[in-house]
């Protein structure tokens, strides 16, 4: 695995801030490029590595995690010959069937699939299909033909926490949008509630408690990944309740967080990608997005796999603080917005968490 220098100064925010045009060109990338091919296509150049990726049940611009992931092949293509297949399925009562029509395919070189939504079918698919190699991420399938990707949603939630924890109990006013400093008071809105998504609302919650042993932290699941109506309605009630600044770990739905905080004025924290860049017309109550580099990751496989090196990227991967897979950064309407004990606090507990000092709940894969 290639780390990149540490350019960080004491203030924690250079090399977060330097890597938002990474976050944002995820979705930027994936909304102006078309398909590379289709289902039992076998159009593409012979020469060319063939890679599928199959969505998550988010499905493709999510202005997230699937985004990044494609972007993350699309940069691998800069490079390579690759030829991308992007295969939406969002139901995943049809993952066992769409993974090995692909592998029966025998067109591709790699097949991504998005989501732990995918873990259930794989572990047939990936010994049924020996010869097929698999890229799983957020968990892994023990067989040697795939290699698994878990970025440490945790750290990155825990951070999410303490930046939240730290500003709502300090003044903001941004576009007629404001907190109340004298209540300590934060929520949490996840997609399905299962170990996975569990893991982002524990740690979130350790993350604030670390700023503020006081603090309130609602808590509510939508059942999917895709509701933002009912992702809405459950934000909306937790600011009703007291609640300033909401985080959310609900892929597409999640934008249903950010419409509550606007009708609300009141402010919020993105997932995965800088969602103050990828949901531009939500800047105005983004302070701030736990992101992680999918890209890195796509990118990093995709190239193994065009060099006929799979093996050196084959087995369990996590990429968390200490390889620069996950941080937090602040949205961009707020970069000089916010006290300095933001960036004081978030590297604080950054060096907590690596040094060991601090532990976080849970794991890169969830609370089990």
């Amino acid at each position: 695995m290639s780390n990149t220098d540490n350019n960080e100064d004491s203030s924690g925010t250079e090399s977060t801030i330097d890597r938002r045009s990474v976050l944002a060109a995820g979705a930027t990338l994936v909304a102006g490029s078309a398909l590379s091919g289709c289902m039992g296509d076998d159009s593409g150049s012979e020469s060319a590595t063939n890679i599928a990726i199959v969505s998550s049940p988010a499905g493709f611009d999510d202005n997230a995690f699937n985004d990044l992931a494609v972007e993350g092949l699309q940069t691998a293509q800069e490079e390579y010959d690759i030829e991308i297949n992007q295969v939406e399925e969002t139901e995943q009562s049809n993952y066992q069937s769409t993974q090995s029509d692909l592998a029966d395919s025998g067109d591709y070189d790699l097949i991504v699939l998005v989501s732990y939504n995918h873990t259930e079918a794989l572990t047939q698919n990936a010994a049924d299909y020996p010869d097929q190699n698999w890229m799983l991420i957020n968990d892994y399938v023990d067989e040697p033909n795939v290699t698994g990707y878990t970025w440490a949603n945790h750290e990155m939630s825990y951070l999410a926490g303490v930046l939240g924890g730290t500003m709502t109990t300090e003044e903001l006013s941004h576009e007629g949008n404001s907190n109340e400093p004298g209540n300590a008071h934060i929520g949490f809105v996840g997609g399905e509630d299962g170990a996975l998504i569990n893991a982002f609302e524990e740690s979130y919650k350790a993350g604030a408690e670390w700023v503020n042993s006081d603090i309130t932290v609602d808590a509510g699941y939508i059942g999917n990944y895709s509701d933002t109506d009912t992702a809405a309605n459950i934000a909306s009630s937790q600011y009703d309740n007291g609640a300033d600044i909401i985080y959310h770990a609900a892929a597409s739905a999640g934008q249903g967080v950010f419409e509550a905080a606007q009708e609300n004025n009141r402010f919020a924290i993105g997932v995965d990608a800088d969602q103050s860049v990828t949901l531009e017309e939500f800047q105005d109550v983004i302070i701030g997005s736990a992101v992680k580099y999918i890209n890195e990751g796509t990118r990093e496989v995709a190239a193994a796999v065009a060099e006929d090196n799979f093996d050196s990227v084959a087995g369990a991967n996590t990429l968390g603080l200490d390889e620069e897979g996950v941080d937090v950064v602040i949205g961009q309407a707020f970069e000089d917005n916010l006290p300095d004990v933001v960036s004081q606090n978030i590297q604080e507990a950054k060096d907590g968490i690596t040094s060991g000092d601090i532990e976080v709940p849970c794991s890169a894969s969830g609370c089990n």
